[in-house]
């Protein structure tokens, strides 16, 4: 399918995070593709949010990649531990990104169990809902990394989005996108409460919180998990 284009990337974060909804991330990792359909987004809106690590237009070597043009992977290092995968939305300068949350992995299945597994959690083990319903989780399974951060995706052979097929067997489209507060921003007061997180509804593949929420409504109408 064709990947997405800059001017598709080319909006408010908390309009293309909703949008990026059932198209599918792919990761090319030594000719073998890694690919899970999106099924749960953040946004974070730039210098004015407190959870966004652009907040007061903080701009630093690790948030360069926000402020650049939109489609520009942001991948940051957390905890000591683990990665978390964005993508720059809106334009040059406007450190805006939307969070990828979860997956549902379509492809590479068994490497993304390799990737996955653990002594306690052997890959025999694993189920496709333990690989990439979360942030980290997804970017292990994938192999993402801070070596993949600043990346052009809409050019990029390494890593990038494709618009959904009309006649996808995943189900993904047809799930209602609901939207909640996101996950991990306490410290971020008012902030915190904003309804920024996007994510099909009822969906297996959806990160720990998969209730709550409300029904959320496209501006202007229209499928945002469409082509």
């Amino acid at each position: 399918m064709p990947r997405l284009r800059r001017r598709d990337y080319a909006l408010p974060a908390d309009e293309l995070a909703p949008r990026l909804l059932g198209h599918t991330l792919v990761r090319l990792l030594d000719g073998t593709r890694l690919a899970g359909v999106i099924v749960e987004t953040e946004a974070y809106l730039g210098p004015e949010d407190r959870a966004a690590h652009s907040y007061n237009n903080r701009r630093t070597p690790r948030t360069e990649p926000m402020f650049g043009p939109a489609g520009t992977s942001y991948v940051y290092f957390t905890y000591g531990m683990h990665h978390c995968m964005n993508i720059a939305a809106a334009e040059v300068g406007v450190p805006q990104a939307v969070l990828i949350r979860a997956l549902e992995p379509t492809e590479g299945l068994d490497t993304m169990r390799a990737h996955r597994a653990t002594p306690r959690r052997p890959v025999a083990a694993l189920r496709p809902a333990d690989l990439c319903s979360g942030p980290a989780k997804l970017c292990q399974a994938l192999a993402i990394d801070r070596s993949l951060t600043g990346l052009d995706l809409t050019a990029s052979d390494q890593l990038w989005v494709e618009a959904p097929a009309r006649d996808t067997t995943t189900g993904s489209g047809f799930l209602q996108i609901h939207t909640g507060t996101r996950i991990g921003v306490g410290y971020a007061g008012a902030w915190a409460r904003r309804h920024l997180r996007y994510f099909l509804c009822g969906h297996p593949h959806v990160s720990s919180r998969r209730t709550g929420g409300r029904p959320w409504k496209p501006q202007g109408g229209g499928n945002p998990a469409g082509p």
